[in-house]
């Protein structure tokens, strides 16, 4: 029986043509900074955002603790918005790493109030995680983006714009590791110190870099396939496809572990979060 991997856009494996790129890859040591293929995925990082730098990192969670660390200072507030990733997922190191406290704000899908977020706090981050909804370009002019699938909205809506933002290679892109954090020459400077500082400092990391580079130059305008496939899937459910304009389909049931073993039995893998009686959350899987 055929298998189609719902989970998450993370379960991609790398094109032959990455294999390949990895295998002949060019390198150096990226804590010298003399990573040829590394400095090559930041240069094309920075070109595709207008941005001046890019930091290439491990990990999208250390991309985004680095980005808040360099923008905050110890003690600040941020808002983020009640259903991002870095605040339901990654909220321990907003107070570990950079002790600053969150203050969870509504939306609309993602789309924050930008009045309401100056007379909240004065200078506000923010972040989306409304199941692949596409948050307006005016939303994002004042406020910093945890980008993770930036490219689906980019797809989708036509439009690349942040202040700052971390984007994932490994989310729809195919590449086995790595995000990048682009922003302007300062931004990234000071975010290299960091990174070091977190344990991100990498030697001849141009060996995956090398997949990055393929991800961003072949892989993105394939994603409008990711989306296409998941209205698709809504649609079979019932839902509005609309509702869904690119690659994650969330949905309530009455009987998460149920509903996941029976998209098992068709062939489909799929996540779910089953809400017990006292409040705790459990991870379902197929």
């Amino acid at each position: 029986m055929k298998v189609i991997d719902l989970r998450s856009d993370t379960v991609t494996k790398p094109t032959e043509k990455m294999r390949m790129a990895m295998f002949s890859a060019e390198v150096g040591d990226d804590v010298l900074g003399d990573d040829p293929t590394v400095k090559k995925l930041e240069r094309l990082s920075a070109e595709i955002f207008g941005k001046e730098s890019a930091l290439f990192f491990p990990s999208g969670s250390m991309a985004n603790a680095t980005a808040v660390k360099v923008h905050t200072n110890e003690g600040d507030e941020v808002i983020v918005e009640e259903k991002s990733h870095i605040y339901l997922m990654e909220m321990g190191y907003l107070a570990f790493i950079s002790r600053v406290i969150p203050r969870p704000v509504r939306s609309s899908r993602g789309n924050l109030d930008i009045e309401e977020v100056k007379k909240t706090i004065r200078f506000s981050r923010a972040y989306n995680y409304w199941g692949g909804a596409v948050v307006d370009i005016e939303n994002l002019r004042e406020i910093y983006l945890d980008g993770a699938r930036l490219f689906n909205a980019s797809v989708y809506s036509g439009t690349k714009f942040a202040h700052s933002v971390m984007f994932s290679l490994s989310k729809g892109l195919s590449a086995p590791i790595g995000s990048v954090l682009v922003g302007d020459a300062e931004f990234i400077e000071k975010a290299r110190r960091i990174r070091k500082l977190l344990g991100g400092g990498m030697r001849q990391v141009g060996v995956i870099a090398a997949a990055g580079i393929i991800a961003l130059t072949e892989m993105v305008d394939r994603l409008e396939e990711d989306h296409r496939k998941a209205r698709i899937f809504a649609e079979g459910l019932g839902l509005d496809p609309k509702l869904f304009p690119t690659n994650i389909v969330i949905l309530e049931v009455e009987d998460a572990q149920e509903f996941i073993y029976k998209l098992k039995e068709r062939g489909v893998l799929a996540l779910a979060i089953r809400v017990c009686k006292d409040g705790t959350n459990i991870w379902v899987r197929g």
